[in-house]
């Protein structure tokens, strides 16, 4: 099992440490510049290219139906659901393959309202939620 984050955006880095710590899992952190991860066996930093989702591909390169995949990105969760892989949002809401095409679908009507110059809101504000707990038993 190996704990794959998309990085760059991922705001609870440290809080999937402490996850990784308490079972024992492989952590690989993607990102397109160099992040400061932890001095630690389980973690490993895998810096990719700047290119347009070069991340997203070295993830899904990467990626296993034994894998935990942590993004914000819903293309990338539809893409590593596909593979078997159990995907989670940042926020701790598991993307599944009978969520994901409706999260699509949002994403493309909020896209459209953008660019017909509407003002939509974004994600609401990360708030302190208790630790973020694989959805299943590490092994």
């Amino acid at each position: 099992m190996q704990i794959l984050i998309d990085a760059d955006a991922c705001l609870v880095k440290d809080e999937i440490y402490k996850v990784a710590a308490r079972y024992a899992v492989l952590v690989i952190v993607v990102s397109n510049s160099p992040i400061r991860v932890p001095r630690d066996p389980l973690i490993t930093r895998q810096v990719v290219s700047a290119a347009f989702d070069a991340a997203d591909d070295w993830i899904v390169a990467h990626n296993s139906a034994d894998a935990v995949v942590i993004t914000a990105d819903i293309l990338l969760a539809e893409r590593c659901l596909k593979q078997g892989a159990t995907v989670i949002a940042p926020n701790g809401i598991p993307f599944t393959t009978a969520s994901i095409g409706s999260a699509i679908a949002m994403r493309a009507i909020l896209s459209d309202l953008r660019a017909g110059g509407a003002t939509v809101g974004g994600p609401r504000p990360l708030q302190q939620d208790p630790p973020l707990e694989l959805p299943f038993g590490a092994g």
